[in-house]
């Protein structure tokens, strides 16, 4: 598989980054202004939620300039950044959110409000790596209307202190983890690949990932298709399981409780401006 145009830029950064983020204590409380206005305790790890196009995709009914299924034959065919929440009981966030040992997160953490020029040099990685798989305006932290990379900053950017403070590093170090952890390669170097007629066994797609990283995924499916893929990481992003204690493997297993035994990884459904029926503008209600 081909490097990504940035790639080199980006993996450059995340070692000199790795090298100066220290893990904090995760008893300190912080004085936060976002989740009901009291105070939200300093998170333990961090999560990075994955999705994967062609699943996301065939549920598809709408097309907008922001919906990364209504790009042709330029929609993502890799697993990519999960942006928005998505309305199924086991998935808890997107992107890369803080999370807490004991299965909950913060979240709205300050009132930095997020700013498009801040992350303007990153768009293109972000349009590619990180696109939206929907159409509608997610909930800002205020209570009004945001745009998608907004609502990721506001809501758990603003709860990563004290490893990020902007939210340029914020995105940055998001897209790195990203590329160093690359969960398409290796599935594609273990032979699950595309394929709308193929089903793969999730035992071997976990092992794959296993063996590359020493860690456990979480998994997601829809329909038999696999649907979200998490792997989670200490402050400094070393890699870690998503649970910890006694009952990690039961609490991974829960997590896998929508995926059978054999699984799919559909192909990107190829929908252009004219391949639905309807086309909606950016600002519809999710």
């Amino acid at each position: 598989m081909s490097s990504p145009p940035l790639l080199c830029l980006f993996l450059s950064l995340i070692v000199v980054f790795a090298g100066t983020v220290s893990p904090a204590r995760a008893s300190d409380e912080l004085e936060r202004g976002g989740g009901g206005g009291g105070k939200q305790r300093e998170f333990d790890y961090f999560a990075l939620a994955l999705q994967w196009p062609g699943t996301f995709c065939q549920r598809t009914r709408h097309c907008c300039a922001n919906n990364g299924c209504c790009r042709g034959s330029n929609s993502p065919g890799i697993f990519t950044i999960l942006l928005l929440f998505v309305k199924i009981k086991i998935c808890y966030g997107d992107g890369l959110w803080p999370d807490y040992n004991d299965g909950t997160w913060p979240s709205c953490c300050t009132k930095s409000h997020f700013d498009p020029k801040e992350i303007s040099t990153l768009n293109e990685a972000l349009e590619k790596y990180w696109p939206s798989l929907s159409c509608g305006s997610p909930s800002s932290c205020s209570g009004g209307k945001g745009t998608f990379w907004g609502h990721e900053w506001e809501k758990h950017g603003t709860c990563s202190s004290p490893v990020f403070h902007n939210e340029y590093d914020y995105f940055l170090t998001t897209l790195n983890v990203y590329f160093k952890y690359n969960v398409t390669s290796v599935l594609n170097d273990a032979g699950y690949v595309p394929s709308n007629t193929e089903k793969y066994p999730l035992g071997g797609i976990i092992s794959a990932i296993e063996n590359a990283f020493h860690i456990s995924p979480q998994i997601v499916c829809s329909k038999g298709a696999i649907e979200e893929l998490r792997l989670c990481f200490y402050k400094d992003f070393k890699p870690r399981d998503c649970a910890i204690g006694a009952d990690a493997k039961i609490d991974m297993v829960t997590k896998k409780a929508s995926c059978p035994k054999y699984v799919s990884l559909p192909e990107t459904v190829s929908i252009g401006r004219d391949g639905l029926q309807s086309w909606e503008s950016n600002d519809a209600a999710l």
